[in-house]
């Protein structure tokens, strides 16, 4: 008896030494990131609870798994097919450049079979038509460009040779055979004559810029330096080859240079300087308008001499013409080939000069022809020269253009 009660009081004793255990206490919440919990246990099932969690969200979506702010992925203000739209527009607006020897061909054609569609485009027009091809090339130059251009001296007068000297001597050449060998009449073979001693023509500068943007203002101070000479150098040429005498006209030339290259090219460039975000505005528009303008200077010189290109001569002059700028391209071509074969931008150079040997200013040929001749044959070389140059010309540039691109890709 006294046994059992020793052993009730003992676990009486040890109930009451060890009440605490029982004791209501605070919960305590273990949080599986807390930095402050003591307990082996806690960091234990923190750990585990981190690891689980981030299993979890592994397997979760990126917007479910970012939970925090800095990392959720805000929605776009501009749907992306919205966007990719907006951006094909732009760059089919950029490569409408790409489609400017089928539109000149088109609109020879057009001016061949409708030629009432260019009439109204008459020579009032020329200037300012490519004055904005020249704004165009100041838009996407700087007048760094310009000042480097001036010192290239050696690629100047291998330019001015190609123009003043070779050209003339293929033009009088071609004059021989027309008049000697195939019998043609005399002012045709004075008309090829004319149109190889006047300026390189402005067409050229741009479509150096659609194929060497980077020599565009090396190719425009050559064509200006030949179309301000040509007021004393093409009298003289033609005094020599054929004997014709033409008064010289220092003013009207300067003002037409003026009007047509410096002022629009001068604007270009400073819209660029100190507005260039409107530049970045109008840049994407500049291609189609500019194939637009090229296209309308090609076929409307060919529309308003119709009558003189249909006649039985017309074919004749048509190969002959050919000759001429096939022949002038080639020469440039080479002639730039051979004097700048050690330089590392031969072929820019060669395409540079290729352009401003092969593509004169048939228009001043054809003003000068119905002014100072007086039978209307001479000017039909020019006329005919005109949509052919520009045809030939940016025919010249997408070949090459494409050459380049498979050569990068080759690289």
């Amino acid at each position: 008896m006294y046994s059992i009660s020793c052993r009730v009081n003992q676990l009486h004793n040890v109930s009451c030494s060890n009440l605490s255990l029982f004791h209501v206490r605070k919960p305590q919440i273990y949080a599986p990131f807390s930095t402050n919990v003591s307990s082996k246990f806690s960091i234990r099932l923190g750990s585990h609870f981190q690891q689980k969690y981030s299993s979890f969200k592994s397997k979760l979506p990126l917007k479910c798994a970012s939970l925090n702010t800095s990392d959720s992925v805000l929605p776009d203000p501009i749907p992306q097919k919205m966007k990719q739209k907006t951006m094909s527009i732009l760059e089919i607006l950029k490569q409408a450049n790409s489609l400017l020897p089928y539109v000149v061909f088109a609109s020879t054609l057009l001016a061949l079979i409708f030629p009432h569609s260019f009439t109204w485009f008459t020579s009032r027009y020329y200037a300012p038509a490519l004055g904005f091809l020249m704004f165009a090339v100041g838009v996407n130059s700087s007048e760094k460009d310009f000042l480097e251009a001036f010192n290239r001296p050696a690629e100047l007068v291998t330019a001015y040779v190609g123009q003043f000297v070779v050209k003339p001597l293929l033009g009088y050449f071609l004059c021989i055979i027309s008049v000697n060998v195939f019998g043609l009449p005399t002012a045709i073979g004075a008309g090829i004559v004319l149109l190889a001693c006047v300026s390189g023509a402005q067409l050229s500068s741009y479509a150096t810029f659609l194929s060497d943007p980077q020599m565009a203002p090396l190719s425009i101070v050559m064509t200006s330096l030949s179309t301000i000479s040509a007021v004393f150098v093409t009298p003289l040429l033609l005094l020599l080859l054929i004997g014709k005498k033409l008064p010289i006209d220092v003013k009207g030339m300067v003002f037409s240079i003026t009007q047509v290259v410096l002022v629009p090219i001068t604007f270009g460039l400073l819209l660029n300087r100190f507005f260039p975000h409107i530049c970045n505005a109008i840049r994407p528009f500049l291609p189609p308008l500019s194939v637009l303008v090229a296209a309308l200077s090609a076929g409307a010189p060919l529309a308003l001499n119709i009558e003189s290109v249909k006649s039985p001569f017309g074919f004749a002059i048509f190969l002959l013409a050919v000759a001429f700028h096939l022949s002038s391209f080639v020469a440039g071509y080479v002639l730039s080939g051979f004097v700048f074969r050690y330089s590392p931008d031969v072929k820019p150079l060669q395409r540079t000069i290729s352009f401003e040997t092969g593509m004169q200013s048939s228009l001043l040929a054809l003003a000068l022809a119905n002014k100072f001749f007086e039978d209307p044959v001479v000017g039909m070389p020019s006329a005919i020269s005109s949509p052919l140059m520009s045809l030939m010309g940016f025919s010249l540039v997408l070949i090459w253009s494409k050459i380049k691109n498979k050569t990068k890709q080759g690289s």
